[in-house]
Formats: structure tokens, C-alpha cells, sequence
């Protein structure tokens, strides 16, 4: 609980400074001078070296392609294009784009369950902008980068279907041996290749 309470303050002070955040690392990583942090970046996350963890998605009850575009969601503004999604109606990892949501997710047997989380309940309000407008941001999101010259970077792990020991559903990480994007359904893990 501390070092999640821990990971959130320098969330939220990381907001109002530098606008770029390295969680379970010390630092943006650098450019080739080695001095000045890489500004193409918003949020990176530490080497798999210790960790071996990945990123959950929010998890949500449904979503359709038309308003409120998430089940459940009472908010005035519009689910944006670039939000990615666990679908627990249907145990997908869903993304939006161009206003319709694409499936990610290889669905192996339809039998995933959700129970660990689907007594939990989710505080609506809560949100963490990164950015230079971070504090001042409207767009729906529990993590939203504000930013438009910078980037994600995803946690990296070697292999994660070998070396992360339980994920949840929706964990999504970057295979460093396989240099593909990885997404953990609930029963299998799903790659992607550009």
C-alpha cells in the first residue's frame, strides 16, 4: 500500500514540474548526450530486471459505439479515439478508434473470470493527468498524458508469458525479447507486431 501511495504522490507532483514521470526507475531515459531526459517521453516505466510487472487497464462493465460509448459511463465528455479498455462483459481488451472499438484480445474459451475484481468498485472521479495541461485537462480518463509531443513507454519484460507469474487481465506490457506488444486477457496472452 505504500509504495502505491508512494507511486501517486510523485504522480501528482511530477504533474505540476516536469510533466514527464519514470515509474520504478529514477529517471526519464536520456537522449545520446546522456544529460538531457528524452522529451519525446511522458511516462516510462522501470526494466523488468526486478519487477516483472506489467500495467492494468481500467476495467469496465461494456462498451458500445454509440454514447455514452462505456457502459455505466455518466460523464458530459466523449470517450476519446486512443483509449484502451478491459471489457469484462466479454473478457476483451478493446481500443478505440475513428468512434468504434476494435477487439485486441484472442479469446481462448469464452470461461475467463473476473472474480477477484468484480466485487471492487471503481471511484469515478479519480484521474491522473500527465502533461503541461495536466491540471487543467477535461478529457474522461483514470490516466490521461496531455501531452501531444510525447509518448508512452510501456513496462518491459523479457518473455512475459514466461517471467510474469500472475497477471491480471488486462495487463498490458512490452515483449523486450520479442520486441512486441503483449496484452493478457484474463487466460492468455495476445501479441501484437507493428
Amino acid at each position: 500500500m505504500k509504495k502505491k501511495t508512494l507511486i501517486l504522490v510523485l504522480i501528482v507532483i511530477s504533474k505540476f514540474t516536469f510533466s514527464q514521470v519514470a515509474i520504478g526507475k529514477s529517471e526519464i531515459t536520456k537522449l545520446s548526450d546522456n544529460v538531457t531526459p528524452n522529451p519525446g517521453i511522458s511516462l516510462e516505466f522501470g526494466p523488468d530486471t526486478t519487477e516483472k510487472k506489467g500495467m492494468v487497464l481500467p476495467w469496465v462493465t461494456g462498451t458500445s459505439n454509440t454514447s455514452p460509448f462505456i457502459t455505466g459511463y455518466t460523464g458530459t465528455n466523449t470517450v476519446v479515439d486512443g483509449t484502451i479498455v478491459y471489457d469484462t462483459s466479454d473478457h476483451k481488451v478493446k481500443y478505440k478508434k475513428l468512434g468504434t472499438w476494435f477487439d485486441l484480445s484472442v479469446d481462448g474459451n469464452g470461461t475467463t473470470s473476473t472474480a477477484l475484481q468484480d466485487a471492487k468498485t471503481e471511484l469515478i472521479a479519480a484521474k491522473a493527468a500527465i502533461g503541461t495541461n495536466g491540471a487543467t485537462d477535461t478529457t474522461p480518463g483514470i490516466l490521461v498524458l496531455t501531452d501531444t509531443d510525447k509518448a508512452m513507454i510501456l513496462p518491459k519484460v523479457a518473455e512475459p508469458h514466461l517471467n510474469i507469474k500472475n497477471p491480471a487481465a488486462g495487463m498490458l506490457v512490452y515483449d523486450t525479447t520479442n520486441r512486441q506488444l503483449a496484452v493478457f486477457n484474463g487466460t492468455n496472452w495476445s501479441f501484437w507486431k507493428p
